[in-house]
């Protein structure tokens, strides 16, 4: 008879404020699904974000933006698992609570290059890297990711750094647009969170 354990669905983890949620995000989450580096995205809305500043939108209605932009995207999900958690919320404890709710799957934790730059500044980044693969995206489409930091063999082992095609597009950028264009057509913005968002600013 065979013990062996059955093999966990693997699913990726990007944690972000989706402030609002854009192109690129659907399109990143999408692409790293259909090359096979996960079964599986989930988009994590967070309530806050401990190395940024204040200024979100109402959490409720980015949850409701990032759910609409992925209603119809095969293999990409959105999760509001922070919305029940203390704040300041931290990635370990959003890792650690996923991983008690659903141990059935393996989480592995997708960041950008701006992020691990500064990775060691994040909260129990060494249990996160002991706990958990990393995903590691590049910054732009013609920058691609590199380490920063000293680690060794086994630690980058964990590490996978990927060339993806990222759209160039911020959600600071969309805001600026809506606040200050006034012939702004919703780019960068799927068809559905367009068309919320201008119900809510009408």
């Amino acid at each position: 008879m065979c013990t062996c354990e059955p093999k966990k669905r693997v699913t990726g983890v990007y944690g972000g404020s989706f402030n609002p949620i854009h192109v690129g995000h659907v399109s990143m989450a999408s692409e790293i699904v259909r090359q096979g580096l996960v079964d599986e995205m989930w988009l994590v809305v967070s309530p806050q974000n401990p190395l940024k500043d204040s200024g979100l939108w109402d959490d409720d209605f980015r949850l409701q933006l990032a759910r609409a932009a992925v209603r119809d995207v095969d293999g990409v999900e959105v999760s509001d698992v922070e919305f029940g958690l203390p704040k300041p919320n931290y990635m370990i404890v959003t890792l650690e609570t996923l991983s008690e709710r659903f141990p059935e799957r393996e989480f592995v934790l997708v960041i950008g290059q701006d992020n691990w730059d500064c990775f060691q500044r994040w909260y129990r980044w060494e249990e996160i890297l002991k706990r958990h693969r990393l995903i590691v995206l590049p910054r732009k489409s013609n920058e691609p990711a590199r380490n920063t930091l000293c680690l060794d063999e086994q630690a980058m082992a964990r590490v996978q750094f990927v060339d993806t095609s990222l759209i160039n597009v911020s959600s600071t950028w969309i805001r600026a647009e809506l606040s200050d264009n006034p012939d702004y057509d919703g780019e960068f913005l799927p068809a559905e969170v367009w068309e919320i968002i201008k119900k809510k600013i009408k």
